[in-house]
């Protein structure tokens, strides 16, 4: 599923993103510098080793951007841009442990690379770590990126709960799933969005505005992730489709299904839902079959441009030129399509 693109949009997406490569590569570079090399090693080489994991980098571009859409200095965002990464990557890695993933894109995980310990204590510091790449900011700015940052660490941690939470259950509701991806995933996003507009000294009000196009993209991002990984093509997505059906997890499309679905449709989803060792093509063909016949699937491909609109209408209203706003809706229309 993709936002309609008309044949100028696709000229301005190829013209911005490459502008977006620079702020990429600025990023990348400033990671390169970025030495946690020091004793003890085995709490700092797990660092080093899944910062160089590589990965997308999509919230330390953003941070660049906005700064530079705001007419900042795009030097003096890089460290709020690493704080943001080093966190994301914290994340990742306690989230693997929850998770008892072995992979993390491609590569060992930390806690199977070293132990669980390694792996908990090691993530301990990187939240430190992130911490610290803010007292290179004056008193104001260090203030209104620790108070922002801690406000959406907490967030996040509480999606991350609400997600363990809703494995067992199978009453939880449309507007209980979009809060749990809003935390665990989207204000990560608009954070990232909004401390760029912190250190390009934007006002309060464009400060909250870019926050809530960054929130909105994420929340359409993922829920076209969802989409992706049962209808994507995978050779484009990059992923294995229907790995999360052969998980059991109960994403948009199967909360739609269960909300729109008549009562069989419900019974055999439940059925097939709750089969720990069923990894099956078959299982896969069968869910897909009912997302279809349930209208889950044109729901949610619905729901993901609703988020993408409200992204775009709120971008509309930033202070900034028009050419910028070109530049975050190239962004984001390139986000959302990835493939289908």
């Amino acid at each position: 599923m993709r936002p309609r693109v008309n044949f100028n949009w696709n000229s301005v997406i190829f013209v911005q993103m490459k502008a977006i490569e620079h702020y990429q590569q600025q990023f990348v570079a400033h990671l390169e510098h970025y030495n946690t090399t020091r004793t003890p090693k085995n709490l700092y080489d797990p660092i080093q080793y899944i910062l160089k994991l590589g990965g997308k980098r999509l919230r330390p571009t953003l941070t660049l951007m906005t700064t530079d859409c705001f007419d900042g200095t795009i030097s003096d965002a890089l460290n709020a841009a690493l704080a943001i990464e080093v966190f994301h990557n914290f994340s990742l890695i306690h989230d693997d442990i929850m998770d008892k993933a072995p992979l993390r894109r491609g590569q060992q995980t930390v806690h199977e690379k070293w132990d669980l310990n390694t792996g908990i204590l090691s993530g301990d510091a990187m939240l430190i770590l992130a911490y610290q790449l803010f007292e290179s900011y004056e008193a104001i700015q260090f203030q209104q990126l620790t108070t922002l940052f801690s406000k959406t660490a907490l967030e996040v941690c509480e999606g991350q709960q609400y997600d363990v939470d809703f494995e067992t259950r199978f009453d939880v509701t449309i507007p209980e799933y979009i809060k749990m991806i809003e935390y665990k995933t989207a204000v990560l996003v608009g954070a990232a969005m909004q401390m760029g507009a912190v250190v390009a000294g934007a006002s309060i009000e464009d400060q909250k505005k870019v926050y809530d196009f960054g929130k909105n993209l994420g929340i359409a991002f993922q829920l076209q992730d969802d989409y992706l990984d049962a209808f994507g093509d995978p050779k484009l997505f990059g992923k294995q489709v229907g790995g999360d059906i052969i998980e059991n997890k109960k994403t948009y499309l199967f909360l739609k299904a269960m909300e729109l679905g008549t009562e069989t449709c419900k019974t055999n989803l439940k059925h097939l839902f709750s089969e720990e060792s069923n990894s099956s093509d078959q299982k896969v063909a069968q869910v897909l079959t009912l997302f279809e016949e349930s209208g889950a699937a044109h729901a949610t491909k619905t729901a993901i441009e609703d988020y993408t609109k409200q992204a775009f209408h709120v971008l509309e209203q930033l202070h900034i030129e028009a050419s910028k706003k070109q530049r975050l809706k190239a962004f984001g229309l390139q986000l959302m399509n990835r493939a289908s």
